[in-house]
């Protein structure tokens, strides 16, 4: 795995009254109306996404859990810049 660090943005739409994800994680796709509940469903998520789309058969058998753990760091944004 040579990504070992990933991001999700919680970006708030006013518009939506929602937050709704932007992250280098395939698959990642969220929309919540807290914050809250996106960081949850985020921690649900996001390690099997990870898992699945991110390492490879070889590197899931050959690699030590230690090494496997990624970091997620999550921002918080309430509006986009315009």
């Amino acid at each position: 795995m040579s990504n070992r660090s990933f991001y999700v943005r919680a970006i708030w739409d006013p518009e939506e009254n929602l937050f709704y994800s932007e992250s280098n994680i395939i698959g990642l796709h969220l929309e919540a109306p807290t914050f809250e509940e996106f960081e949850q469903v985020l921690m649900d998520v996001a390690p099997d996404l990870i898992v699945a789309n991110h390492l490879t058969e070889s590197e899931l058998a050959n690699t030590p859990l230690r090494d496997l753990v990624p970091a997620i760091v999550i921002e918080k944004q309430l509006a986009k810049a315009s």
